[in-house]
C-alpha cells in the first residue's frame, strides 16, 4: 500500500492563508453580483453620515477646550459658537445636495474641480481629500478609544493599542464588501442617535423643571491661559473665538463623502443620496445643539491639562484625575455615573466613532479607484477585489490610519489641529466649480423653468463659497502653528507623487505608441536562438527541442567555461549524443557566468543590429520553498540582466522536478 505524497511546506502555507483570508473576507462574489453591493437610504445614511453624525462626541468638547483657555466666563460662549457651526453645516449640506443632481458618477469633488477649474485643481482637491480621509480614521478611532476608556477605567494608557485594533477590524470588515460593512455598522449608528436624542430630550425636561443637576467639573475653578487673563478681550479674544470656530467646524467631514459615493446608491441615486444628505444635515445640526446646550447648562468643564488648569477650592487636582469627554458628563449628570444608561450611552458613543471611520473607508477606495483611472495613482487601486469592494484603498487607507495614531499617541487634541483642512480646500473647490458649472449651462439652456432652478443652484452654491472660503481662511490661521502645516505638506507631496505618477504613465504610452507604419518596420530580418547549457541534462534537451521547433534562422547552445574539467565533460556528453546543434564555449577568466554571455550576445547584435535574439534559459520548477534557494539563482540574474538588452527575448523552459509534481497532486 503506498501513501498519497505529503503536501510541501510551501503549499501548506499557501493553503492556509487561502483557508484564512476566506474566512476573514469571505467567498468571493462574481462580477454581476455587483447590484447586491447598492444601498437603500436605511443603510446608506449610516454608512455615509456616520462621521457626520459622530463628530458631536468631539466637535463640542474641542470647542469648550479651546474656549477654557480665556478662563470660566469664556466657556458660557460655546453654544453660540455651535450655531455658528451649524450655519455652515447646513449651508454645505445644500450646496452639496446641488453636487449630487449635477455629478452623479462618484468623482464629488475631485470630478467637478476637475472639470470646472481644470487638472491642476482637480489634483489638489484629490489630496486635500485622501489627506482628510486618512485624519477622519486616525481622529475617530483615537476619541472612540479615549470614551471607551471612559466606559473601562483600566484601558485608560491603552489607548493607542485599542484604536489600531479598531482600525484593522474596521479594515476586515469593509474587505468583506459595502453591503455587508453598512448592515453591520446600521444598528450601532441608529443607536447612538436613539441615545443622544434621549439624552438631550431627558435633559431638557430636567431643565424645565428645575431638576438638572451639575456636570462633575461644574465646580472646577480654570486657570486661564496667560495671554488671555483679560478674557476674551481684544484681538487676542477675537482670534481664540474663531479658533474654537474652527476647531468645531470638524463637525462638516463626511459631507463630501455622500458626493463621492453616489454610485453605492439605489436607484434613483441621485435623489436618494441627496434625501441622505438632508437627513445627515438636520440630525447632526440637532445632536450638536443638544449636546451644547446640555454640556452650558451642566456647567461641563473640558481642558487640555487637567491637573494644571483646573482648581479645586483653590487646590490643584490629584495627578492621576482622569477627565471625561463631555457627552460621559452630560450623561453621568441626567442618568447618573454608572447607571445603565449611562453605559449605554457611553458605549454608543464609544462604537459610534469606531464605525465614523468607515464614511473614510467608503469613500477613499472609491476615489483612489478613481484617481487611478485617470492615472494619477498605480492602476492596482482600479480593481475590485473578491467581495467587490476596491481592497487595495481599503489597505492603503488602515496602513496610512495606523501610522498617523501610533505617531500621535492615538492624542484626539493634536490630530485634530491636521483635521479639516483638507476637506474645506475640498468645499471650497468644489463650490467654486459648481459656480463656474451653472454659469457654462445656463448660456445654453433655454427653458425658463430649468433655467430657474439653474440660478436657484448657483445662488446656493455661491452662498456655500464664500462660506466655505470664509471658513478656511479661519481654519488656516488659527490652526497652521497648532499643526495644520503638516497636513498641507502632507497634500503637497501626495500632490507631487500624483502628478509625477500621471507623467511616468503618459510617458510610457509615449513610448510604447504603435506607429501606422510600425507593425512591418517592427519585423525582425531574421530569428538567432541560444540556449544556455550548463550540463547535458533532460532540461536542456527539452529546451533544445523546443528551440528547433520554433525554426529559427540560425541555433547555437553556449556554455561558460567555470571550470575546465566540467566544461570538457560537458563537450564530451555533447559530442557522444551527437547532438546536431554548434556548441559554443566562452572563456571566463573571471570565473563569472554573466558578462561573458552578455558580450557574445551583443556581439551577435552589433553584426546583426535589425535581428532578434532568443536565449532559452533551461528552468526548474519546484516544490519546496528551499529548493528555489539551491536552484535557478544563475538563471534569474541572466533574466533580470537580458531584459535590459535590447533586441533580446528570454525564453524559460521549464522543467518541472517530482516535488513539483507532489505539490501539483495536493492542490489538485
Amino acid at each position: 500500500m503506498t501513501l498519497a505524497p505529503r503536501a510541501t511546506s510551501v503549499t501548506r502555507v499557501l493553503n492556509f492563508f487561502n483557508a484564512f483570508k476566506r474566512v476573514l473576507v469571505g467567498r468571493p462574489f462574481r462580477n454581476d453580483k455587483l447590484a447586491h453591493t447598492l444601498l437603500p437610504k436605511r443603510i446608506a445614511l449610516p454608512v455615509f453620515a456616520s462621521d457626520a453624525l459622530s463628530s458631536v462626541a468631539y466637535a463640542p468638547d474641542e470647542i469648550l477646550l479651546t474656549l477654557a483657555l480665556a478662563g470660566v466666563a469664556s466657556v458660557a460662549l460655546a453654544p453660540w459658537v455651535g450655531i455658528a457651526v451649524m450655519v455652515v453645516l447646513l449651508t454645505v449640506v445644500a450646496s452639496y445636495r446641488q453636487n449630487v443632481h449635477a455629478y452623479p458618477s462618484g468623482g464629488g469633488d475631485y470630478e467637478i474641480a476637475t472639470v470646472n477649474l481644470g487638472r491642476t485643481a482637480g489634483l489638489t482637491v484629490a489630496s486635500a481629500l485622501m489627506v482628510d480621509y486618512v485624519l477622519t480614521v486616525a481622529v475617530s478611532m483615537s476619541s472612540a478609544a479615549n470614551y471607551l476608556a471612559t466606559a473601562v477605567p483600566g484601558w485608560h494608557g491603552t489607548q493607542t493599542a485599542v484604536a489600531v485594533v479598531g482600525v484593522i477590524v474596521l479594515a476586515l470588515v469593509n474587505l468583506r464588501g459595502i453591503r455587508e460593512a453598512g448592515s453591520v455598522f446600521a444598528v450601532p449608528t441608529y443607536i447612538f442617535m436613539f441615545c443622544i436624542f434621549a439624552m438631550t430630550a431627558a435633559g431638557l425636561f430636567q431643565a424645565a423643571t428645575g431638576t438638572l443637576g451639575r456636570a462633575p467639573s461644574a465646580g472646577f475653578e480654570i486657570i486661564p491661559d496667560a495671554a488671555f487673563s483679560q478674557g476674551l478681550t481684544g484681538l487676542a479674544g477675537a482670534f481664540l473665538l474663531l479658533r474654537a470656530f474652527s476647531s468645531g467646524a470638524a463637525a462638516l467631514t463626511g459631507v463630501e463623502a455622500i458626493s463621492n459615493g453616489v454610485p453605492n446608491f439605489r436607484k434613483p441615486k441621485s435623489k436618494n443620496a441627496a434625501t441622505t444628505l438632508l437627513l445627515l444635515g438636520a440630525m447632526a445640526a440637532g445632536m450638536m445643539a443638544g449636546i451644547l446646550f446640555l454640556a452650558n447648562a451642566t456647567g461641563v468643564h473640558i481642558v487640555a491639562d487637567p491637573a494644571t488648569e483646573f482648581l479645586q477650592n483653590g487646590h490643584p487636582l490629584p495627578a492621576g484625575y482622569v477627565q471625561n469627554p463631555s457627552i460621559s458628563q452630560i450623561a453621568g449628570t441626567i442618568f447618573g455615573a454608572g447607571s445603565i444608561p449611562f453605559f449605554i450611552i457611553v458605549a454608543a458613543t464609544g462604537v459610534i466613532l469606531v464605525f465614523a471611520s468607515n464614511t473614510a473607508f467608503n469613500g477613499f477606495p472609491v476615489l483612489a479607484s478613481i484617481l487611478a483611472r485617470d492615472g494619477y495613482l498605480p492602476r492596482q487601486l482600479r480593481t475590485r477585489g473578491d467581495r467587490l469592494a476596491f481592497s487595495n484603498g481599503v489597505i492603503l487607507l488602515a496602513v496610512g490610519a495606523l501610522v498617523l495614531i501610533v505617531a500621535f499617541n492615538a492624542d484626539v487634541t493634536r490630530l485634530i489641529q491636521l483635521y479639516i483642512v483638507g476637506v474645506f480646500i475640498s468645499f471650497t473647490a468644489s463650490q467654486l466649480g459648481m459656480v463656474r458649472h451653472w454659469t457654462r449651462e445656463l448660456g445654453v439652456v433655454k427653458d425658463k423653468s430649468i433655467r430657474f432652478r439653474m440660478m436657484r443652484s448657483r445662488v446656493i452654491n455661491s452662498l456655500g463659497f464664500c462660506m466655505t472660503l470664509t471658513v478656511l481662511l479661519i481654519v488656516l490661521v488659527t490652526k497652521f502653528e497648532q499643526g495644520a502645516w503638516i497636513a498641507l505638506l502632507a497634500m503637497a507631496v501626495l500632490f507631487a507623487i500624483m502628478w509625477s505618477i500621471r507623467a511616468h504613465y503618459d510617458n510610457v504610452a509615449a513610448e510604447l505608441a504603435v506607429e501606422a507604419d510600425s507593425s512591418t518596420r517592427a519585423l525582425p530580418a531574421r530569428i538567432h536562438a541560444v540556449i544556455l547549457v550548463s550540463h547535458v541534462r533532460k532540461p536542456v534537451m527539452r529546451a533544445l527541442a523546443f528551440a528547433r521547433a520554433s525554426r529559427p534562422s540560425s541555433l547555437e547552445a553556449i556554455t561558460v567555461d567555470l571550470d575546465p574539467a566540467e566544461t570538457e565533460a560537458t563537450i564530451a556528453d555533447w559530442d557522444r549524443l551527437a547532438i546536431p546543434v554548434p556548441l559554443t564555449v566562452l572563456a571566463s577568466p573571471y570565473r563569472e557566468t554573466l558578462m561573458p554571455l552578455i558580450n557574445h550576445i551583443r556581439a551577435m547584435r552589433r553584426d546583426s543590429p535589425r535581428d532578434l535574439i532568443v536565449v532559452y534559459i533551461p528552468e526548474y520548477v519546484v516544490g519546496k520553498w528551499w529548493e528555489q534557494l539551491v536552484h535557478n539563482q544563475t538563471a534569474l540574474r541572466i533574466k533580470t540582466r537580458l531584459h535590459f538588452e535590447p533586441g533580446v527575448v528570454v525564453a524559460s523552459v521549464p522543467w518541472q522536478l517530482k516535488s513539483s509534481t507532489d505539490a501539483k497532486k495536493y492542490q489538485d
